[in-house]
């Protein structure tokens, strides 16, 4: 490729992605000039304005028409944009999480924050990526730095534990991945997503539909790694538990996030006209398995958590119900998935940043992470303790909430579709959930607690909790706000549009 094509693409579509670069980059060599006994916390908010100047460079790009570079791999589209609203405003409150991360063993670590950005990079990545391969690069620079990230604690053996096991099952993952990515590219001769589309109506891929259907299980199995999804669920409590809590929070918002942006685009982008074995689309042969995935993931999600006694491992287990419910509409197929997906993905956010930043105040001043370290929060910080309640009811998915209403419009897309038995799994696991949610805000105005001193509230958590409370209420009374925004600024049918 000559300089004057490499000049003539449009790459302007990628200043978001070019600010955290950037950004990331210049973190990086400030902190190598940096005094070893120097605190790095400065850096933080320089990554946070730098996400700041992402996010206004994105919002210029609403309604812009799509756009590609590097034939096709990489474009700017409604759904990309859509999704790196979630990532780009989940990742500047987890920064200004790690403003307020107590922790003395990484006060003086510059990596955490420049790490941060190039997770959340890779994210961005994944979800404008048009070709297997750019996908695949996105994926695990998101990965890699989310394993150094969960071990960053390096004197604390869960740390390190959680790092491991993060790095092996990470790795058996993106393996499985490229394995169903390479009898796709056998099929159809093609990396580029579009390209794969147009080939599943060639005769040669039609004869093969079963290695297709082959192909689809094992890239999903690779990718319910990452989403943990059940049964492929087990590295999350360990490495929730073990990891710094701002990096738990990031791993459970902004790198589910790019998960099912993933899952969205490739499978969909490639199986929406890929031939089944039984002469239906290949996505209706598959409806019961991804069914029974998220049957299975609610009902142990929901279920483990009940025995957990460590707050983050039971929000850990909560993220694999989550995810569960979050998997329904990919069974259902109704017209609405995409903003069901999209607006129960804004409401999580919201929700469970919210509540890990009270998790990171709570256990650092008790030195504990167990669920009785929540205990007389109401007596020492009655706004901590009424806007723990709000995350935990609207998680628990109790009307008047963002979480509610995610919930509720899934639900509905199920039951419109008649997948009734998902929508009744959907319905029982919920109430299960009440008893460990409810369980945290016993502790908080039943119980009395060990620690007579005062929860100080930093700057930077005001602004998260401020932030996820007023969302968390605000889409749960007025949920048309986000939806009218979605519905007037993002059209899902680009998703399939090839640029000519």
């Amino acid at each position: 490729m000559d300089l004057e094509t490499l000049l003539s693409y449009p790459w302007g579509i990628m200043a978001p992605e070019f600010t955290i670069l950037i950004v990331a980059t210049l973190l990086s060599l400030i902190d190598l000039f940096m005094k070893n006994n120097q605190s790095r916390k400065i850096l933080a908010w320089f990554g946070f304005a730098g996400i700041i100047v992402a996010l206004i460079f994105l919002a210029g790009q609403i309604g812009e028409p799509v756009q590609m570079i590097l034939h096709d791999t990489y474009r700017l589209d409604s759904f990309s944009i859509a999704f790196k609203f979630i990532l780009l405003i989940g990742a500047a409150l987890v920064m200004l999480m790690t403003i307020s991360y107590g922790k003395n063993d990484i006060d003086y670590r510059g990596e955490f924050y420049y790490l941060l950005l190039a997770g959340l990079l890779g994210a961005m990545i994944m979800t404008s990526s048009a070709d297997m391969i750019t996908l695949f690069v996105g994926l695990e620079l998101l990965s890699i730095a989310s394993y150094i990230l969960a071990g960053l604690r390096k004197r604390n053996l869960q740390s390190n534990e959680s790092a491991w096991k993060y790095v092996v099952n990470g790795s058996i993952a993106a393996a499985i991945t490229l394995f169903g990515i390479s009898y796709v590219y056998g099929l159809t001769g093609s990396t580029n997503l579009f390209e794969i589309s147009a080939a599943m109506s060639n005769p040669q891929v039609m004869e093969n539909s079963f290695l297709l259907m082959f192909a689809f299980f094992i890239i999903f199995i690779g990718l319910a790694f990452k989403i943990a999804a059940a049964p492929f669920h087990m590295w999350a409590p360990d490495v929730y538990q073990g990891s710094p809590t701002p990096v738990t929070a990031f791993l459970s918002v902004v790198s589910k996030a790019a998960g099912f942006a993933l899952i969205l685009r490739m499978l969909l982008v490639i199986f929406v006209n890929a031939p089944g074995i039984s002469g239906m689309p290949l996505l209706m042969d598959t409806q019961i398995y991804i069914a029974v995935i998220a049957g299975v993931t609610m009902i142990i999600g929901n279920t483990l958590a009940l025995r957990q006694t460590n707050v983050k491992r039971l929000f850990a287990y909560s993220s694999i119900a989550q995810a569960g419910y979050l998997l329904v509409p990919f069974v259902s197929l109704s017209i609405f998935m995409f903003d069901n997906v999209w607006f129960y993905l804004v409401a999580y956010l919201m929700m469970n940043l919210g509540a890990f930043a009270i998790i990171q105040m709570v256990t650092e001043r008790s030195n504990s992470e167990d669920i009785s370290s929540f205990a007389g929060l109401y007596r020492q910080n009655p706004i901590l303790a009424v806007a723990m309640s709000i995350y935990l009811i609207s998680l628990a998915g109790i009307p008047i909430s963002a979480g509610f209403v995610g919930k509720f419009n899934i639900f509905i897309g199920a039951l419109a579709t008649e997948h009734y038995i998902l929508a009744s799994v959907m319905m029982g696991t919920s109430i299960i959930s009440y008893f460990y949610y409810f369980g945290i805000m016993r502790q908080m105005f039943f119980r009395n607690s060990e620690h007579a001193d005062k929860i100080r509230v930093p700057v930077g958590m005001i602004i998260v909790l401020v932030v996820a409370a007023v969302g968390t209420v605000g889409l749960g009374l007025f949920p048309g706000v986000a939806l009218d925004f979605f519905y007037q600024n993002f059209d899902m049918g680009e998703l399939f549009q090839v640029v000519q």
